[in-house]
């Protein structure tokens, strides 16, 4: 467990560019996609910013957990970025054209086989709300996650500067109730 005392995040996986080639690199996600070529591991490592190619070598101790790696596994990897070999770029990526090299990886977290894909938006409402943790996962719900805390932040910013106080009650407890808001404002 050295590698992950040791270990910070220096960027999302979506923020990754070219401007960053040659660059060593520590990224954290879910496992999308894993392919197996053999003397070479690809995964498509999620994040909440995006995605982006990692390739692992299953014999060198340091990436050897890309043997075990599966859908939804929480990975942690420290590579160097690099542009993909010429034919191999994804322009319907936003990483398309770079690949992180992983240097050494280690499984964070296990995931059981998910019953469906993050992304499949065909599957039935009734699955989608039994495993509602895993659909919070998605692009879309994740985009919807990020415009909520925006407006929040926005409303409170505004009222803050506005001179009132929000309060929640109880706050020196957990209330078994659901918890009230109450906004003041300084002319009471």
């Amino acid at each position: 467990m050295k590698f992950v005392k040791d270990l910070k995040r220096t960027n999302y996986c979506g923020q990754l560019s070219s401007k960053l080639v040659g660059q060593r690199v520590v990224i954290m996600g879910w496992v999308d996609t894993r392919r197996d070529h053999g003397s070479l591991v690809f995964i498509d490592l999620r994040d909440r910013e995006g995605l982006v190619q990692v390739v692992l070598d299953p014999k060198k101790p340091e990436t050897s957990s890309a043997k075990d790696l599966r859908g939804e596994f929480v990975v942690a990897v420290e590579g160097i970025v690099r542009i993909r070999p010429e034919g191999m770029k994804n322009s319907k990526l936003g990483t398309g054209e770079i690949e992180v090299e992983a240097l050494r990886s280690e499984i964070l977290s296990e995931a059981a086989t998910p019953p469906f894909r993050v992304d499949d938006s065909s599957v039935n409402e009734s699955l989608r709300l039994r495993y509602r943790y895993l659909e919070l996962r998605s692009p879309r719900l994740q985009r919807h996650l990020v415009m909520r805390h925006q407006v929040a932040q926005l409303v409170r910013s505004f009222l803050s500067s506005q001179g009132f106080l929000e309060v929640e009650t109880p706050v020196l407890y957990k209330s078994t109730r659901k918890a009230h808001v109450i906004t003041l404002s300084h002319r009471v």
